[in-house]
Parts: structure tokens; sequence; C-alpha cells
């Protein structure tokens, strides 16, 4: 039974409403010794507690899409089938030319439920990586229309929360009903949308870090899912022309790939991120004392043999992305921007997804059309 369709929501509001008739029905039928019927009456209130807040969180769970899947919840998803030692660049030894020069990932896409027809699901196998997993894509509104059958699309790439899936930015954030209006008013240019799943190991915060004998999540996004991008639509590998976002846990990985490889993306949205890998308490990459000072956003902006020639737009409130932001920028150097927002709203979906128009026309103006 899905973790997200209706057989297991309908099952779970079925055995709530149980649990609400129950006592009502038995609750001064009880017979026995006093102890046997103050324990069953307990069992009773316990039972409808439980389907309480199985039913809350399953219907939270089908709009926001935290999880996808039972072994999204209970972390027995299997995503790494391999993690040696990439270098630096998570390339293995290979140039980025020699990538881009090896066949094509030619990928089948299936429309997703419930999302509309525009966005698609795939299963990449990441041949630099070794991970497997879901990618959605989204093409705008213009990706069909013959005036544009022979242009090339800028592409942004979505990352998710922990927890979190793909489906979360389209779902949850509705991304692309924010966006699709805007795009054809002509108020944000038309973007690729790829939402790659980023839990990989279980329930745990990857960093979008590559960690050998662990995960490649590093050269999953900025690798193996742009490969696949490039080999299936009309998009240009120019860093110029890729952008990347992400919230929360996200958006520290988002602000992280760019700063890392601004030979990939040109610009990075973060939406309540922050500096410290370690203000997220699942996080790989903070269990290390020395990797978590190496993957502060602030270390890696000092010590990049070359200030990186990126764009950053950081917002949130203000202990909640918008200092960070504040803080990049005052160790940004030339060529490298730091713009900070202050913003008010919660930690929530409702707030980034609000700030979806402004951070697109920043990235409409930053991000190059191909």
């Amino acid at each position: 039974m899905s973790l997200t369709g209706t057989p297991l929501f309908a099952a779970a509001l079925a055995l709530t409403a149980c649990a609400v008739l129950l006592p009502l029905t038995v609750w001064s039928k009880v017979r026995g010794p006093v102890a046997a019927r103050l324990g069953a009456r307990a069992l009773m209130v316990v039972f409808a507690q439980v389907t309480a807040v199985a039913l809350v969180f399953v219907a939270v769970n089908r709009e926001m899409n935290f999880y996808a899947s039972w072994g999204d919840l209970l972390g027995t998803g299997k995503y790494v089938t391999a993690a040696p030692d990439l270098g630096p660049d998570g390339l293995g030894g290979k140039q980025a030319a020699e990538v881009r020069a090896e066949p094509k990932v030619i990928q089948e896409f299936q429309p997703v439920e419930g999302l509309g027809g525009r966005v698609k699901k795939t299963e990449l196998d990441g041949k630099i990586s070794g991970v497997k997993g879901d990618v959605l894509v989204w093409l705008p509104p213009q990706y069909d229309e013959p005036a544009f059958k022979d242009k090339k699309f800028p592409v942004v790439e979505l990352i998710p929360g922990i927890p979190g899936t793909g489906k979360s930015w389209f779902q949850g954030l509705k991304a692309h009903e924010v966006l699709e209006p805007l795009m054809k008013s002509g108020k944000v240019q038309p973007f690729i949308l790829v939402s790659p799943r980023a839990m990989l190991l279980g329930n745990a915060d990857t960093g979008c870090a590559n960690i050998p004998g662990k995960v490649n999540a590093d050269s999953w996004f900025s690798v193996d899912v742009r490969k696949m991008v490039a080999d299936n639509f009309r998009v240009s590998q120019e860093a110029r022309t890729w952008g990347v976002a992400g919230y929360s846990a996200g958006a520290y990985c988002a602000a992280k790939l760019a700063i890392n490889h601004p030979d990939r993306y040109g610009a990075a949205v973060s939406l309540s991120g922050y500096n410290d890998p370690g203000q997220e308490p699942s996080s790989l990459v903070a269990q290390d004392p020395e990797l978590r000072r190496t993957h502060n956003l602030k270390h890696l902006l000092k010590t990049a043999a070359a200030p990186p020639a990126v764009s950053l737009w950081m917002s949130g409130a203000e202990q909640d992305g918008y200092l960070s932001g504040t803080d990049l920028k005052a160790v940004a150097q030339a060529p490298t921007t730091v713009h900070a927002e202050k913003v008010t709203g919660g930690h929530n979906l409702d707030s980034w997804s609000k700030q979806l128009p402004q951070t697109f026309d920043w990235l409409s103006r930053t991000v190059k059309a191909p």
C-alpha cells in the first residue's frame, strides 16, 4: 500500500472514525474487575490518539510529500550502489569534456500522479556517482511551442530539505503552479525545472557531499543529473545557463554546489539556509569535526583557489537564513556576489512558495538563456 496513495489515507480515515465511535458505543458496557475495565478504556483512548496522529501524518505527507515511500519513512531505501573516491572535482579522474562526450543517457519519462502532465519522472542510474534515484522534470509552457522548437532553455535544479523528495517542490511548494503563469506572461523567463532525489541514505542528510565509502551526493547532483538533462532536453551545459535552488537543508546544498562548481552553475538560491552544516541534526558531514569545518560555506569561499564566478541569493528570517547570507556576503570577493534578503514567515513550505516569484525574477536576470 503506497504511503501517499488514496487506499492508505482511506484506511487511516476509517480507523480514526472507528476509534472515535468505539468509546461512544462500548465505554459504559465494559464489564469485569475494576482493573480490567480501566485497562480496556485506557486502550480505547490510546487507540484513538494513535489513529488521530496517524491520520494527520498521512494527510500532511500526501499534501507535502516529505516521504515518497515506506522506504523513505523507515530509512530502508537503497539508492547508493557504489561510493568510490571521485576526487575533488567529483569526476573520478575524468575531464568534464570526457563526461559530456560519453554515450547519451536516454531516459523514459512518466507523468507523476496528481501533478499534471508537464511534471514527469524518470529513474536515473548515475554512472559517475553510483547513485540510483528518481528525477522529476517540468518543462515550461514554451518548450513545445513551434516558435521555440529550435531554442535551448536554461535550467534550475531544485533540492528539497530533509525530509523531502523531488515531489516536495511541486506538490508542497507548488513551484510549477506559481511559475507557469509568470513564464507565460513573460515576467519570468522559461526555465526547465529539475528536482532529483536528495534522501539517498535513509533519513540522513548527505549535505550534497561526496563522502568516499558512503555516498557521492555531489556528483549525483552536479554531474549525473546534469548530463541526463542535457542528453534528453534542449539545454546547454554552460554554467551560466544553470541555476540551483533549495530550501532548508537543500538551501545549504544549493549554495555549496554553486560555490564548489562555478563551472557547472552560475547562480544559487538559498531559502532559509545556513553556512554551518552542523545546523542540520542529521547531517553526515557534521558528524566529523574536520568535514564540518571544511564544508562550512564561509570556509569554502575563504579558501577557494580563486573567488568563484557565481551569484548567490540567500533569504530568510533574521535567524533563519538572513544572517547566514550577511555573513557570507562579508567574506565574498568579486566576482562572487551574495544578496541577503530578510523576509517574514516561518520555516515552512508556504513561506518558501511565496518567495518563488521574487527569486525567479532574480534568476531570470542572473541565469542566462543559452
